[in-house]
């Protein structure tokens, strides 16, 4: 990073210790140890365990809601895949898409194409990967409780970083895409 940007000046500081000097810069991801940790985790099936029906007691931009309806609500993924990924969950604590309401099921339709008009009004993206996984076996991280994503894709994004250095680079915070998002939400809300 070049000195005197707005994050700062740059931190490259040798070091001494083993190994073999290479050109590479390190970019250090300290708070991804929360998720590999398990951090955040439900500690087993019931909603008072749930992180998802805790984040809809706190305050939108503390808890990085986009946007909240009466039986669903979008929310930023803490641990995002790309820039702008959001998941929409029912407030009920169910696991399954079978479990939905019919009203539930036509309301996360509904947001479904919302969060898609809003992540493309805020950011252009090229494509979107949009899914559930039902089950732990099926990767769903907290499975007693349903929740889509809708992960925003560009051409490119799955560069070297991700693929050979198992880390994803973000570019923006996550309290600043939250603001960027909930503002787009409801510029195509109100069109």
């Amino acid at each position: 990073m070049p000195e005197g940007t707005a994050l700062g000046p740059s931190e490259l500081v040798p070091q001494e210790g083993i190994g073999v000097p290479d050109p590479l810069q390190r970019l250090w991801t300290p708070h991804r140890m929360a998720y590999i940790q398990g951090e955040n985790k439900p500690e087993g099936t019931e909603p008072g365990g749930c992180p998802f029906c805790r984040v809809v007691e706190l305050d939108d931009a503390e808890a990085l809601i986009i946007a909240r309806g009466r039986l669903v609500y979008a929310v930023l993924n803490l641990y995002p895949y790309n820039p702008g990924h959001l998941m929409l969950l029912p407030y009920r604590h169910v696991p399954d898409y079978t479990d939905l309401t019919a009203d539930e099921t036509v309301e996360l339709a509904e947001f479904t194409q919302r969060a898609m008009r809003a992540v493309r009004l805020a950011s252009s993206p090229h494509g979107f990967n949009i899914g559930m996984n039902q089950g732990a076996v099926a990767g769903a991280g907290i499975a007693a409780h349903l929740h889509q994503h809708v992960v925003p894709r560009w051409g490119g994004d799955s560069n070297f970083m991700p693929v050979v250095g198992h880390t994803k680079v973000l570019p923006q915070l996550l309290g600043q895409t939250r603001d960027l998002l909930a503002d787009a939400w409801r510029r195509v809300s109100e069109s």
